[in-house]
């Protein structure tokens, strides 16, 4: 799986969905980012992140 450090998940995601990227899942937030999903056309299962950099000082 590849990992990707993004800015604005929930507007990427809406975006890549009328794109018509597959989105995996939900997205989880936890204290130091949000997670999500999405697969590329050849299949492979893409994470993207977008930290909390308040949780990093």
């Amino acid at each position: 799986m590849m990992n990707f450090r993004v800015k604005y998940l929930v507007e990427l995601l809406a975006v890549l969905k009328e794109e018509g990227v597959t989105i995996v899942g939900e997205i989880e937030e936890y204290s130091y980012g949000k997670f999500g999903w999405i697969v590329d056309p050849e299949g492979n299962k893409i994470q993207l992140w977008e930290p909390n950099d308040d949780a990093f000082k």
